[in-house]
């Protein structure tokens, strides 16, 4: 009789739980089972671990092997389970030795060759492994770095079974060739799910957009939807953009992510936790240190938006664009049901899928932009009459978006036609994207200043009641805003809202605390409503 014991990490969501992988060796008919609540592509291990190992070198124990998967009563998925399998029955067979394998988390899968190849979710499971305190682990070399950025982990990377057995036994490790310089890395295949990042509608981030030329300053005009823009950036609100076709609404969303901040280093493994689990890291960039870009195409489905599916729940756009930027262009051609789907994550910032094998908790705090036409046709206005849409239409087309989602965002901006005049100007209309990148920064400085001592970074993070209570208006500043709220033109968390937006602009203009003309810009950027505040922000020089 032979016993040996490993480990290895199942996923639930981006949270990993350590499993510990047994095998047992009896006398019998020669026979391999798998306990412990596999799916189908766990049980496949069976032939893929009999076939690396005996290709790897080895032989295989004929006699009665079951292999178990505790705890049971956690579900398992995937191939990440490939190499601690092999190895507790290599233990088991004593061609390892068991003591050695006691304390190390393995996380691979395995070819039939032997090979080791990457699978999703590598950088949540070493997290997973670090907490239970476990100090080594092995995974495929191509997925170390990743692996590596976990701290108090020592990672060991090998690229097949063989040299995985030759370390743990001490005997010369084989040389293993890298794939040709003409083809690709046959074991980064893994990394990466084919078509991920197009449905999601994933794009390059912050500085990567950047440096592709998208500058704010190339938006002629548009002084009131550039404001809300900087606004939006410096205290993370949501925002929404509403005008003609050409106007300028995707030019100014698709320059918004580089003018936020770079991710700090708990929000740059948040971020790559996600895309690690959904299978859109780039192997040769193991860290996402810029915010995320997501932009799906209206005919997303409810899931492809909070996230789901058949099988094991997969992140959806609002978590793919965590700690970034989610922008719905055409925001009234979405489903009703995908778009109000939202507003829970919008106010939680999380994401909560029930499934009969469990519940999964996705994070989903993303700063939202909506981008609408004001009819079907596009060009409604308050100056212009030249829209042909039945007003029935246009208030139809303008009430797909329910307004207790339209509550939940911060900023309503109308982005107005760009006339001829501004076109021939030879000087660009506002700063570039650098001089209001830094004007954010320093706004955002003074927010995390301010809230050195609590758990929250941005303006819009703070919970109403907290800012009401500790970080008040200046006396008489939110007479307005209330005034609002007692003729029913503002909610109660619509008022909330206004104070987070006028410590923002506040923030951007270097005062201590929001003023009077600070409200009133904040009130017309919430309600969309002129009011005669100007619009120009930055701090004094």
């Amino acid at each position: 009789m032979g016993f040996a014991r490993t480990c290895s990490v199942a996923l639930v969501g981006v949270e990993g739980v350590v499993v510990e992988v047994q095998a047992d060796l009896e006398p019998g008919v020669a026979a391999f089972t798998l306990v412990g609540l596999p799916d189908k592509s766990l049980t496949e291990s069976r032939d893929r671990v009999r076939a690396a190992v005996v290709n790897s070198g080895g032989e295989w124990p004929q006699r009665k092997l079951t292999v178990g998967l505790s705890p049971a009563s956690v579900p398992k998925a995937g191939s990440g389970f490939d190499m601690a399998v092999a190895c507790a029955v290599l233990g088991a067979a004593e061609r390892i030795d068991p003591q050695v394998l006691a304390d190390i988390v393995m996380i691979g899968e395995l070819a039939l060759d032997g090979g080791v190849r990457p699978v999703r979710g590598i950088l949540p499971a070493v997290l997973a492994a670090a907490e239970a305190g476990y100090e080594q682990v092995v995974v495929p070399e191509c997925a170390a770095a990743e692996a590596s950025l976990v701290p108090g982990v020592s990672v060991l990377g090998v690229r097949s079974l063989r040299q995985l057995v030759a370390l743990l036994t001490d005997e010369p490790v084989p040389d293993e060739e890298p794939g040709g310089p003409r083809h690709p890395d046959p074991l980064r295949g893994g990394l990466r799910v084919p078509g991920a990042g197009a449905a999601a509608g994933m794009h390059g981030s912050g500085a990567a957009r950047h440096e592709q030329g998208l500058d704010l300053a190339d938006v002629v005009g548009q002084t009131s939807a550039r404001t809300a823009v900087e606004v939006a950036a410096a205290g993370g609100h949501h925002l929404f953009l509403e005008g003609p076709p050409g106007a300028g609404k995707t030019m100014l969303a698709e320059r918004l992510p580089a003018v936020l901040p770079p991710l700090g280093a708990q929000e740059s493994l948040e971020v790559t936790a996600v895309h690690s689990v959904a299978g859109l890291l780039p192997p040769d960039k193991p860290l996402v240190d810029a915010a995320p870009y997501c932009a799906p195409h209206h005919s997303a489905t409810m899931q492809a938006l909070v996230g789901g599916g058949p099988g094991v729940a997969r992140p959806g756009a609002v978590s793919l664009a965590h700690r970034g930027i989610l922008f719905l262009d055409e925001a009234p051609e979405f489903g009703a049901r995908a778009l109000d789907a939202l507003r829970q994550p919008l106010e939680s910032g999380h994401v909560v899928i029930a499934r009969s094998a469990g519940v999964v908790r996705f994070p989903a705090r993303f700063l939202m932009v909506l981008a609408a036409n004001p009819c079907p046709c596009g060009r409604f206005s308050r100056l212009d009459t030249v829209c042909e849409c039945p007003p029935a239409a246009v208030r139809r087309y303008q009430a797909r978006l329910s307004g207790p989602l339209l509550d939940r965002v911060d900023l309503r901006v109308e982005v107005d036609p760009v006339g001829r005049a501004e076109l021939a100007r030879s000087s660009p209309g506002g700063d570039p994207t650098a001089t209001v990148a830094e004007r954010v920064r320093a706004a955002r400085d003074r927010a995390a200043a301010r809230f050195a001592e609590t758990p929250w970074r941005t303006n819009a993070d703070v919970p109403g009641r907290e800012l009401r209570g500790r970080w008040p208006a200046a006396r008489g500043a939110m007479d307005e805003a209330e005034r609002s709220l007692e003729r029913g033109l503002l909610t109660v968390r619509g008022l909330d809202r206004v104070l987070r937006v006028a410590w923002t602009v506040a923030d951007l203009s270097g005062h201590d605390r929001p003023g009077a003309e600070d409200v009133a810009l904040a009130l017309q950027l919430r309600t969309g409503v002129p009011r005669g505040t100007p619009l120009a922000l930055g701090a004094p020089a």
